[in-house]
């Protein structure tokens, strides 16, 4: 499906139902949206995991625009003040009051946003192995340069450059870094997902090369905004957002609750999918 909103084109999908019958009546269920990572990426990594959450709750996936299966537009507003801005208008657009919002990597830094520009269209926030603010990029390039292979250095050089070419040489990225992105990394498992994922290498590095808005966006003054219950899931092994910066956010978010995961990685799909879901069908329900 596509919803034509401000000056873009969004494809969303959505799994599971709002209104359910209970006994003699219809009970409505909360509507969750699901926030890529990235940028470069789209939501195809949720499926089929998220399923999971449909016990609960009804799903929104949605592609940021300039990526995925969403139109690309002007490549100057692939930013995340206007992922933020795209994301409202979407909820707006299906009719939807306040949704859960469950962002993961770079969807948890526009989950962050759009919840203190926003607050009022949040019930729950979800944040699962992110950051505030750009300093998580030095810091994985200390941890690259300590236990990262040649290989993956070269390529995360790629990465912090802005330097990829095209969608064959992203994906060559994910294969090569998925030891470090998941701890449980099975590559077979992971091909499926690569192939299956739209790659869009000039979002990335708009997004990561020197100057790009990655490199300096800080959320942490706009934090202390959020209203809605906010859990931060954190992978105790990620090597891209560390659990430190799960910390700093923890710190920073009133009332918040922060889970690190010991034996999970970035890929927390991969490494904790039971933990996971759990945390998150636990935390809406209460």
């Amino acid at each position: 499906m596509r919803a034509r909103i401000r000056d873009t084109e969004l494809y969303f999908d959505v799994e599971g139902l709002s209104l359910v019958p209970d006994g003699p009546e219809m009970r409505e269920r909360p509507t969750a949206f699901a926030i890529h990572g990235g940028p470069g990426g789209d939501h195809t990594g949720f499926k089929p995991g998220y399923t999971a959450l449909t016990d609960a709750m009804q799903v929104v996936y949605f592609d940021h625009r300039g990526q995925g299966r969403s139109a690309r537009g002007d490549a100057s507003s692939w930013t995340l003040d206007e992922n933020v801005e795209d994301m409202e208008a979407l909820r707006r657009h299906l009719g939807l009051g306040p949704i859960v919002s469950i962002g993961t990597s770079y969807g948890g830094m526009v989950a962050m946003a759009h919840a203190a520009r926003y607050p009022e269209a949040v019930s729950h926030l979800v944040l699962v192995v992110t950051a505030s603010h750009g300093g998580f990029i030095p810091r994985a390039q200390e941890i690259l340069a300590a236990c990262g292979t040649e290989e993956q250095k070269a390529l995360c050089a790629k990465v912090w450059e802005g330097g990829f070419e095209d969608e064959a040489e992203l994906k060559r990225y994910y294969r090569v870094m998925g030891p470090l992105y998941a701890a449980k990394h099975d590559p077979e498992k992971a091909e499926h997902g690569i192939d299956r994922a739209i790659h869009s290498p000039e979002a990335l590095n708009r997004a990561f090369r020197p100057g790009g808005f990655l490199r300096s966006f800080d959320l942490r003054p706009e934090l202390a905004r959020i209203t809605a219950p906010t859990l931060i899931l954190g992978g105790q092994l990620d090597w891209i957002c560390p659990p430190e910066f799960s910390e700093e956010v923890h710190a920073l978010i009133r009332g918040s609750r922060l889970v690190i995961v010991d034996d999970s990685s970035h890929s927390m799909r991969v490494d904790a999918p039971e933990r996971l879901y759990g945390e998150i069908l636990r935390f809406v329900s209460s």
